[in-house]
């Protein structure tokens, strides 16, 4: 659940994670492709364990209030970083920053209360549906329907071990919220970012994302917010989503947009390899083939766009 500004013309680029522009890249030395590479799993392992490591904060204050005050910590540190030129945007400019930022708060939100119902690895599974849809429409061919089958099939797998179904309903039906948002965070990115310049479309995206989960936040916390939750949201907004977008900015200087796709596919086993180390969340056999099966969808979808 952690991206990067967009601004690539066609939607063929879209991928499992928007990108930057990717045209006229000039090639770059073995040595820098590893090093992207390297920086692109430090990415989705801080996404993957930030989001573990958010569970004993969530359990304690509430995924709602939890995640909107990381989405304030990353708004009012991306925009001091950034500052957004604000009285200088048309309304244009607005409409889509603030479309952006209603798909960035409605995904994150959904993904994090999904979280305290079902397993990591089967979030990130099917939070995976809704990028890996936006691929796969990308494609214009049949035969790419083929990567969404996988991907459901890798689902169900992991939604059930010898006891039976795993995880509360709510819970799966907050997963496919998120792929939703998901998916939709990717489009509007990419107008977003052909609209703003550098991280400015991003900034102001956050802001929105910020008071868009503010009476969700406020609902759940009420007026008086905890010291404690406040630290807390703070280190955790570091690992999600400010470490990631730094990452992933730097690594797309240094490859193709689709050599990243195919990279970011990896990150429901990433989200299971969390689920297993942070929360001892184990999984089965069948789990096992079922996160292969969703990651197989990903790289097959981004490969098909190539």
């Amino acid at each position: 659940m952690n991206p990067t500004s967009v601004n690539e013309a066609t939607m063929q680029d879209t991928t499992i994670k928007p990108a930057l522009n990717s045209t006229s890249m000039p090639v770059k030395p073995a040595g820098a492709a590893a090093g992207a590479a390297f920086l692109c799993v430090l990415s989705m392992s801080s996404v993957q364990f930030g989001a573990a490591l958010s569970a004993p904060t969530m359990a304690t204050y509430g995924s709602l209030s939890t995640t909107w005050l990381r989405l304030c910590w990353a708004a009012v540190v991306l925009a001091l970083l950034v500052r957004p030129r604000l009285f200088t945007y048309s309304r244009s400019h607005w409409f889509a920053a603030g479309a952006l930022g209603a798909a960035m708060a409605g995904m994150t939100l959904c993904f994090f209360a999904a979280l305290q119902r079902i397993p990591l690895g089967l979030a990130v599974a099917i939070d995976f549906l809704g990028p890996l849809t936006v691929a796969t429409l990308a494609v214009r061919r049949m035969r790419a329907l083929l990567w969404p089958v996988w991907a459901i099939a890798g689902v169900l797998l992991l939604s059930r071990d010898r006891a039976g179904w795993i995880g509360e309903p709510l819970g799966v039906l907050l997963a496919f919220g998120a792929a939703i948002g998901w998916g939709s965070y990717i489009v509007l990115m990419k107008k977003t970012g052909a609209l703003f310049a550098g991280l400015e479309g991003l900034s102001v995206s956050l802001l929105a994302a910020a008071l868009v989960a503010t009476p969700f936040g406020f609902a759940q916390s009420g007026i008086h917010i905890a010291a404690g939750q406040i630290a807390a949201t703070a280190g955790l907004a570091l690992l999600v989503p400010l470490l990631p977008y730094a990452l992933e900015m730097v690594a797309l200087r240094h490859m193709p947009a689709s050599s990243f796709g195919i990279l970011m596919s990896v990150e429901p086993a990433i989200g299971a390899l969390a689920g297993f180390v942070v929360l001892h969340q184990p999984m089965e056999g069948v789990q096992i083939a079922g996160t292969l099966l969703v990651v197989a969808a990903s790289v097959g979808a981004v490969v098909a766009t190539r």
